[in-house]
């Protein structure tokens, strides 16, 4: 519960159950659930999504410390405003996928391919070993995994510009 500014709670919907749950963070930086029908509230809850890739505004599970699932949010539609925001920050933070804007550099020496990408999070540089290093989610979605694990995301293909479109359309 939080409240409005004219005395009023506010309450979160979780649409995928039907029990209503409220974040907040403790002294020690742990988000802390109050969820209806629990007397206490849950410290150190973690939030993770069920689909990271494919739906990644929907289905999202808040557990308690064992991993056991306090609510399945269905989507975030709905949730109280400074919950929501701890959700979205916690799941920013958790899955650190740069979203490709413009591809600036292509290069493929000895089996390997060296792109370099203008991103959110800045300007990458990063090594692919095959075609098996990239993922197409849809038409015109991808995720590529760098050598060392990092996944960056090129979220709709046509929306880059033409040269970087160039560049990758390989893998579309």
């Amino acid at each position: 519960m939080s409240s409005n500014g004219d005395g009023k709670e506010e309450r979160s919907e979780g649409s995928g159950d039907d029990r209503t749950i409220q974040l907040q963070r403790n002294v020690k930086g742990q988000l802390v659930a109050h969820v209806d029908g629990r007397e206490e509230p849950v410290e150190n809850v973690r939030v993770a999504r069920c689909f990271p890739w494919s739906r990644e505004g929907e289905y999202v599970s808040i557990c308690d410390p064992d991993g056991k699932e306090l609510v399945l949010l269905t989507t975030l539609e709905g949730i109280e405003r400074t919950t929501r925001a701890l959700i979205e920050e916690e799941l920013r933070d958790k899955f650190f996928t740069p979203k490709i804007h413009k591809v600036s550099e292509y290069k493929a020496e000895f089996d390997v391919v060296s792109i370099t990408a203008e991103t959110d999070r800045g300007e990458v540089t990063f090594q692919i070993h095959s075609r098996d290093d990239v993922r197409l989610l849809s038409p015109g979605r991808a995720l590529f995994r760098d050598v060392d694990g990092n996944v960056y995301e090129v979220a709709d293909f046509s929306s880059l510009d033409h040269a970087s479109q160039k560049r990758i359309e390989q893998y579309f």
